[in-house]
């Protein structure tokens, strides 16, 4: 029987998350909570281990604390077989300077590789909702027998410009690598699609290397993955897709095949949140077959008391819905939501508190936060912008950590 090849996994965890604030305010952006007990890291690193890919280094940078703990104390795999998942934060091993970028990043960690001398380096993002079979995407790399594979999503045409686009042929052979190009080519087979890059990419360990030194010395790089590194083999013809339609999770539903969500923005954040909680949910984080693995939440049940109720809504435990109302929205661990309150399309993360008679509405609300009996929040958007909440494009209302809503 043939071996097994060595595959590393890289996951780039360091981006600061600016368009998250206040969210980011004092924790990297893949240590957003998302989903109820979940925080965004869970997603990329359950993909990656229930795919049989067990070695995995989390690059980190910016605000990294809480992110750092909940991958030490979470993310413990047996070391038998010699599995792990690993923080790994800016070392300074090359100078007195932060990552320049991702490809800066992995370039300041080659000890990583040099390490564990694989044979393929898997490099995904953290900050993604999706579900994906990475050992498909492997093998379909090791059969294309390039350097580089890049994991595309097809998207309608007209809302192509708002990705990293690539252009390949019939064979699957990249041609260019165009960043939100202003008229996106289609497809061969879907002229009215096109693929636009997921940020996940699969390389043969060698051929990154080699271009990772050339990149260094580059005065005019940005030393980025996708603006740089990914468009040098594709200049090399060494690079090829790998279409993410083809790609099949256990468990999976038709509607929710081909799943994938960039929530780096307030309203993608909120709008994730709402794919959860329909009956037949978008995303569907009760597939038993590819679970989100996370650590359990040491807290009871959460209860429902004096006619408090919940519909279509995700209520994490330790959460008490006593005589309130919640309506289309996800509830972290160790909410109270009192008598007389109504909670609709919202997102509260752990210990906020909702007093009698309070309304929340399209509103993402930060830990520790408390909506005062008969006060509203999200519910006048432009209320909310003048008592200096962030509002963001789609009139989604976000309140940060610890603050105590004010009467509008």
């Amino acid at each position: 029987m043939a071996a097994r090849p060595k595959v590393l996994a890289i996951v780039l965890a360091g981006g600061e998350g600016k368009r998250l604030m206040p969210l980011t305010m004092d924790r990297a952006k893949p240590a957003v909570p998302f989903g109820g007990t979940y925080r965004l890291i869970d997603y990329v690193l359950s993909n990656l281990a229930n795919a049989g890919l067990r070695q995995i280094c989390v690059l980190t940078q910016y605000k990294s604390h809480s992110l750092d703990r909940h991958i030490s104390l979470t993310w413990r795999m047996s070391t038998l077989l010699g599995n792990y998942v690993t923080p790994v934060p800016a070392q300074q091993r090359l100078g007195p300077r932060w990552y320049q970028g991702s490809a800066d990043a992995i370039f300041q960690s080659m000890n990583l590789i040099n390490d564990e001398n694989p044979d393929y380096v898997v490099v995904f993002g953290a900050d993604n909702i999706y579900r994906m079979d990475v050992s498909q995407m492997v093998e379909a790399h090791i059969d294309g027998g390039v350097g580089c594979t890049v994991a595309g999503i097809r998207v309608p045409r007209s809302q192509a410009s708002a990705f990293g686009v690539i252009d390949a042929g019939a064979d699957n052979k990249i041609k260019n690598f165009l960043e939100k190009p202003a008229n996106p080519p289609g497809l061969d087979d879907d002229p009215e699609s096109s693929f636009a890059s997921m940020g996940n990419y699969i390389f043969t360990s060698e051929a990154l290397v080699d271009v990772l030194h050339s990149d260094a010395e580059e005065t005019d790089s940005r030393h980025d993955m996708g603006g740089d590194i990914i468009p040098s083999f594709v200049s090399k013809g060494d690079a090829q897709v790998y279409d993410f339609t083809m790609n099949t999770v256990p468990g999976s539903t038709s509607r929710e095949q081909n799943y994938w969500r960039d929530v780096g923005t307030i309203d993608a954040y909120h709008e994730a949140h709402m794919d959860l909680v329909s009956v037949d949910p978008v995303f569907n984080l009760y597939n038993k077959e590819w679970p989100i693995w996370t650590s359990p939440v040491q807290m009871p049940g959460a209860k429902f008391v004096l006619d408090g109720t919940a519909v279509d809504s995700i209520v994490s435990p330790g959460c008490i819905i006593s005589g309130g109302r919640i309506e289309s929205s996800v509830l972290s661990p160790n909410v109270l939501v009192l008598d007389g309150s109504r909670v609709e399309q919202s997102v509260l993360l752990s210990n906020v508190t909702v007093e009698a008679g309070a309304r929340v509405r399209r509103a993402i609300l930060d830990k520790n936060v408390v909506v005062p009996a008969g006060c509203e929040v999200g519910v006048d958007p432009e209320a909310d912008r003048a008592r200096g909440y962030t509002v963001s494009e789609s009139g989604i209302t976000v309140v940060g950590k610890g603050i105590t809503i004010t009467p509008s």
